[in-house]
């Protein structure tokens, strides 16, 4: 079987996992992931370790969990303390450069890369310290409305997105890269918020066309569990908008900023074919967590349901099958291992993933469990999720479980916790989360730790008010 000299890794921000034309979305045109799509393997089932920016980043990197590394919410971020899969590649000789949104603390820590190109880190190297403050949780959310503006434009961040486009084609088109192995990590911000998009991207997806959310508190009986209930409490963005015209025009908004960062990828993609070296690089393509996008009145990702935590994943390259579908339950912790057995390096032994292209090679495993966590701004406690092919199982500390059978319910509305009929189910369930990890200690020590950064910020008080109301600043004036 023939092996990848190179790699090329794509990541978007935000991006809902069924958002994407390949997978038959009614509305979402991405001609350029779907052509990826045709000549790789798609992942059903993909999931973020964490649904919140810079955990999840975290975790792509050192491939561990947020419990495992303390990096738990937008202001403590990854700064080289456990190995990366960059550091294994700089040491058995690979090139690695990123282009893009890093998010993690500094350019300056020693974080895998020899080069990094237009990057977005935490802000001043500190981030959201505000959104650290969970004991006691405040009465009213600093972030505002992280919907930043809805509609046609062109913002800071779009022009961001272009930028990093343009600099990954520049990078793809130097002589040197047909000289040695690399690997290029290159990274939007789109879909993310604001939902401020070029006019011509906007006007493939009239508002009035757009479908409201299929689940919403209040309708149809569904109500929103407590613990999601007392994050609407403090931060209450569904109520923001005000109408369901302005819920169709946000939704509008972000299927046109997935076809945006879309044609940002087919100009990198046409770069890499153009180049001579598509047909020896692995491609992979992936989100960091997905987005609520109104479900159960929730825009922006934090909660555990499959609309923040799935993420799109899409393989390409030598020894990845073409047109494929891969239904076995995988996680973007799995990514680092992918990465080093590409290149014949051996993974860290402390990973907890596996290497997608085995898997993917692999007879479906419906049984394979992956995990998330959240820890992180509005929460009252920790979150944590567990998920196979079928079944979905959701612990909250201090709140009651839920349990979801995946095929009668893809929605994940009828909690089926604590029925004697499905006991058995929540019972495998839950063996396979406390497998992985202890929930109250792991919320005790992520409460800990962020105490202690709060109080060294000189308390709840003077922590609240500092780090950026909304996203990360794009750089430039």
């Amino acid at each position: 079987m023939k092996t990848p000299k190179n790699i090329l890794f794509l990541m978007a921000d935000e991006h809902q996992a069924g958002a994407l034309s390949v997978l038959h979305h009614p509305h979402v045109q991405t001609p350029n992931l779907d052509r990826l799509a045709a000549r790789g393997s798609v992942f059903l089932n993909a999931y973020t370790a964490s649904p919140i920016c810079v955990p999840a980043r975290a975790a792509v990197a050192t491939g561990r969990y947020p419990h495992e590394t303390g990096y738990w919410d937008n202001a403590l971020a990854y700064d080289g303390r456990f190995p990366s899969w960059g550091h294994i590649l700089q040491a058995g000789g690979v090139s690695v450069t990123s282009i893009g949104k890093l998010h993690y603390r500094n350019s300056e820590d020693r974080t895998g890369f020899d080069q990094q190109i237009l990057p977005i880190h935490i802000l001043n190297g500190i981030g959201q310290i505000w959104g650290s403050v969970r004991n006691p949780l405040p009465t009213k959310s600093k972030g505002g409305s992280m919907l930043g503006g809805i509609g046609a434009g062109v913002s800071k961040y779009n022009l961001y997105d272009m930028e990093v486009a343009n600099a990954a084609v520049d990078w793809l088109n130097m002589p040197a890269r047909t000289e040695a192995p690399w690997a290029a990590f290159v990274s939007f911000v789109a879909p993310h918020f604001p939902l401020i998009v070029p006019e011509e991207y906007l006007d493939k997806y009239p508002a009035q066309d757009m479908p409201l959310p299929a689940v919403r508190p209040g309708i149809d009986g569904y109500e929103a569990h407590p613990w999601v209930a007392r994050m609407n409490d403090i931060e209450d963005s569904d109520a923001e908008l005000g109408s369901d015209q302005r819920r169709r025009e946000a939704i509008a908004a972000y299927y046109a900023l997935c076809s945006f960062v879309d044609q940002q990828i087919g100009k990198v993609l046409d770069a890499l074919d153009a180049s001579g070296q598509g047909d020896d690089t692995l491609i992979i393509y992936t989100s960091d967590h997905g987005e609520n996008l109104g479900m159960r009145g929730r825009w922006g990702k934090s909660l555990l349901y499959r609309e923040a935590t799935q993420v799109p994943l899409i393989m390409a390259g030598p020894g990845i099958a073409a047109g494929a579908q891969v239904t076995t339950p995988v996680s973007l912790v799995d990514i680092p291992p992918t990465i080093t057995d590409a290149f014949g390096l051996p993974p860290d032994p402390d990973w907890a993933g596996r290497s997608l292209t085995d898997i993917a090679a692999e007879p479906a495993d419906p049984r394979r469990v992956v995990f998330a966590e959240y820890h992180a701004v509005n929460s009252p406690s920790g979150g944590f999720m567990v998920a196979d092919a079928g079944w979905k199982y959701h612990e909250y500390i201090g709140y009651a479980p839920e349990l979801f059978d995946l095929e009668s319910d893809p929605l994940e509305r009828h909690n089926l916790a604590g029925d004697p009929a499905y006991a058995a189910q929540e019972a495998r369930m839950r063996k396979a989360l406390h497998a992985i990890c202890d929930p109250a200690r792991v919320d005790a020590s992520a409460k800990a730790d962020q105490d202690r950064l709060v109080a060294g910020f000189g308390g709840p008080e003077k922590a609240f008010r500092i780090g950026p109301s909304g996203a990360t600043p794009a750089p430039g004036p």
